[in-house]
């Protein structure tokens, strides 16, 4: 079955606010991907044409089984992209995310078996999330946001969920990234800064906007 770039685009978005919220509603849907109501709406009876959600008007909805299916393979395909602007091409992390957009609605399920292959079929990409494999298995990872781990305990950062540029500039100021190994010293609760400290470097302030970002295993 044939389905659009918007299409795709639509059941990707519904993945990951069900995998928050566990159902979603027309609102939420619409404000994540910056659409009217009303076009999520026609948008939405589609699908449910395709099978790809179970949808009644007014209430919450969420991806059938085929749905569901089918945005892991989006996914899939997004992140190995990301990887391979990344590790392969010299892309920053923070660079790829909209040019994977693009990229993640190739039809061709051979390329992206050669991609993953030739990539050495990785299990995260460059912000740390999972990559599904081809059989839409996710590696199950405990990730902690910064802002919750207990103070003054060693942990190793997993993931950087902002990926903007002006994100990557801070992060990169603080020299964090994946693997960095840090701890959080003290909390502020005037503007709920962190005060962090890593190996081999004095103790810096960063904001509560930059910490909900940084996620860590413990």
């Amino acid at each position: 079955m044939y389905f659009s770039e918007s299409e795709e685009n639509y059941i990707k978005e519904i993945y990951h606010i069900q995998a928050v919220q566990g159902t979603v509603s027309t609102n939420a849907l619409a404000g994540a991907l910056g659409a009217r109501a009303a076009s999520v709406t026609e948008m939405l009876k589609k699908l449910q044409k395709k099978k790809l959600i179970n949808y009644k008007p007014y209430k919450n909805f969420s991806l059938t089984e085929l749905g569901n299916r089918i945005a892991l393979e989006v996914v899939r395909k997004h992140r190995l992209w990301e990887y391979f602007l990344v590790h392969k091409l010299g892309f920053s992390w923070h660079e790829v995310h909209d040019i994977a957009e693009e990229m993640e609605h190739v039809s061709s399920r051979e390329l992206i078996q050669r991609l993953d292959h030739y990539l050495g079929s990785p299990a995260f990409d460059p912000h740390g999330d999972p990559i599904p494999d081809k059989n839409g298995k996710l590696k199950a990872v405990k990730q902690n946001r910064l802002t919750d781990v207990p103070l003054r305990k060693w942990v190793i950062v997993n993931a950087l969920k902002e990926q903007g540029g002006n994100m990557h500039q801070l992060l990169k100021h603080y020299d964090i990234h994946i693997g960095t190994r840090l701890k959080v010293n003290k909390r502020f609760d005037f503007d709920s800064s962190l005060e962090i400290k890593m190996d081999k470097l004095p103790p810096a302030i960063i904001s509560g906007e930059v910490a909900k970002n940084i996620y860590c295993t413990i």
